[in-house]
């Protein structure tokens, strides 16, 4: 086959064989991207017939790594980033180190040197961002405060492997011994510096100068009233900075790409972008899952089926426990802990960077490099799966553990209002859920009014900052009836659901009814479908986006069309 049409042949092999592969997969209640991974599997250098061209289908699945991270930006603002760095940074640390201990440790057991060993246990502690952003979006709780988390953990794991990425060259050089009078430690510390000043330099520039820049530059393009210009300004904004800042700054795409939708949020058209964008980003995540199927060799399995087990042993569970018992350590609650640790359940497109980066240095034995992406490739596989065990999960532990029970019901001190809070907080005040865009907008025009008003938000560093500045706030799931209690809901007259967290709208409403009947329900619709759902359910006075803003713009324009009338009419009668 010419090369001219290598291009053409692994999108359309690629595509072609995940729609198949990944319908089977549905047929036979699998996740879907069991099929794309299958697919790549079918069409890598491991099994007989059509092979695609691996280096492009790598380079494809980094447009949809790229396209993933920027569509994350959009919804993702550096408030909510900053809002979670207390578990996240420490978090991501004790995750990464306790994961890469393990697998030193194994590695060393069986034989390796301590370079290969390093390099191994690095590659197994450090998720897969775009596995984990498709399934908090295929559960619905990619904006809720646990998702806010787990995407604020594998912010800081990338980067951290961007710093990895970097040292890793002459730390092998250290650890492979050849650290003799050539070796200079100072480079070591220079290159670290400069490392951190090129990423901070990098962050502060999309922050100072990106906010204000590119929706400026997006309110332009939108002027000009061509879609197809509107399209490509969001996609050359994602791919061509993600590529700018790996370039100049030295950053990884993901990392690039998650800062410029970060930035772009500021524009009014950001909902716009996200929903221009989306067929774009589904498409090249499908060739990111067919690229890493590409990469798996199946005769591991049959030849090292004991050493597999051992690296999927700690993928998913060395890495869970060890998040699961950070996250109860600090006092969060274990619906949290469960969805943090099954985000972390998998490994991804950093550790296929390390493994790479390891070879290359002949750090990593020929073995290691199959072991993890065969221990990649399961995890993924099985990810949707960790997710959907959650629930049950929870309600089995909750059950026959009395200690989990215990640490379930302590009460952390912003879930309770605090003792000194005002008599006006407490009756006849508002019930309002979630903090977000939409709830500060509501909680500003109610404190201009002089209403008390209570917010329930899951997120605690913003409960603790509304706290700072005398907004009553308690933490929590408004799903659960203990939260809403804390709220004093019972005394409440008004409930208001601001979350964008959909799933539990219904369960918080029939809570608050079954604490306080006579309470009024104003709840916050996403879409048609389920505004008519909670309409039919008489869930209250329901707000859709959409609906209220051609309201408020067919009053303005009645209003201002009666105005001109009256004053044509006046003008007309005047003259004769």
């Amino acid at each position: 086959m010419p090369h001219s049409v290598s291009l053409i042949s692994t999108i359309a092999a690629g595509l072609g064989l995940a729609l198949v592969f990944g319908f089977l997969a549905v047929r036979l209640r699998l996740p879907a991207l069991v099929g794309y991974l299958l697919a790549g599997v079918f069409i890598g250098p491991f099994t007989p017939g059509f092979v695609a061209d691996g280096a492009i289908a790598s380079q494809l699945a980094e447009i949809g790594v790229m396209l993933l991270m920027f569509g994350v930006g959009l919804h993702f603002s550096l408030d909510d980033l900053l809002s979670v760095r207390k578990i996240a940074v420490p978090g991501a640390v004790v995750q990464m180190t306790v994961a890469t201990g393990l697998g030193i440790a194994l590695a060393t057991w069986w034989g390796w040197d301590m370079g290969g060993a390093l390099v191994f246990g690095l590659s197994l502690s450090v998720a897969s961002t775009v596995v984990l952003l498709r399934a908090l979006e295929s559960r619905g709780i990619l904006d809720s405060a646990n998702g806010r988390i787990a995407v604020g953990w594998l912010v800081v794991e990338d980067l951290a492997m961007v710093l990895v990425l970097v040292l890793l060259p002459p730390l092998g050089a250290v650890l492979s011994g050849k650290t003799g009078t050539d070796f200079d430690w100072g480079v070591l510390w220079k290159t670290l510096g400069t490392t951190l000043l090129q990423v901070g330099g990098f962050v502060a520039l999309m922050l100072i100068v990106g906010r204000r820049f590119f929706p400026w530059a997006l309110w332009q393009v939108q002027r000009t009233g061509s879609r197809e210009l509107f399209t490509l300004c969001v996609v050359a904004a994602a791919v061509s900075i993600a590529f700018g800042a790996t370039v100049l700054f030295g950053v990884s795409f993901a990392l690039g790409a998650f800062f410029a939708g970060m930035v772009m949020r500021e524009s009014e058209f950001s909902h716009r972008a996200a929903e221009e964008s989306l067929p774009l980003r589904d498409a090249f995540a499908v060739l990111f899952f067919v690229s890493v199927g590409m990469l798996f060799d199946p005769w591991v399995l049959l030849e090292r089926p004991f050493q597999v087990l051992a690296v999927v042993a700690i993928i998913i569970v060395g890495k869970t426990l060890a998040a699961a018992l950070l996250v109860l350590g600090m006092r969060y609650p274990l619906n949290t802990a469960l969805t943090v640790s099954a985000s972390l359940a998998q490994i991804g497109e950093f550790s296929f960077i390390l493994l790479g980066l390891g070879v290359s240095l002949g750090m990593l034995p020929p073995e290691g490099q199959s072991l993890v992406l065969a221990g990649a490739l399961i995890s993924i596989a099985l990810n949707q799966l960790v997710f959907k065990g959650i629930d049950p999960l929870q309600q089995w532990l909750l059950e026959r553990s009395p200690f989990l029970r215990r640490l379930e019901g302590r009460i952390h001190p912003t879930e309770a209002l605090p003792a000194h809070t005002s008599e006006a907080y407490l009756s006849r005040h508002i019930v309002l859920v979630g903090y977000g865009r939409v709830g500060r907008q509501i909680a500003k025009a109610l404190s201009l009014s002089h209403i008390p008003f209570v917010v329930a938000e899951q997120n605690r560093e913003t409960v603790e900052h509304l706290r700072s500045i005398g907004i009553a706030a308690v933490s929590g799931n408004a799903a659960e009836p203990d939260v809403l209690v804390q709220a004093h809901i019972a005394e409440a007259r008004m409930l208001v659901i601001a979350t964008s967290d959909t799933l539990n709208v219904r369960q918080m409403i029939a809570c608050a009814r079954q604490l306080n009947p006579g309470i009024e329900t104003i709840v916050r619709s996403h879409n048609e479908a389920e505004a008519a759902l909670l309409d039919s359910e008489k869930a209250g006075i329901v707000f859709l986006g959409e609906r209220e803003l051609a309201a408020a713009m067919a009053r303005h324009v009645v209003e201002r069309s009666t105005d001109g009338t009256a004053t044509q009419a006046g003008a007309a009668s005047a003259s004769h």
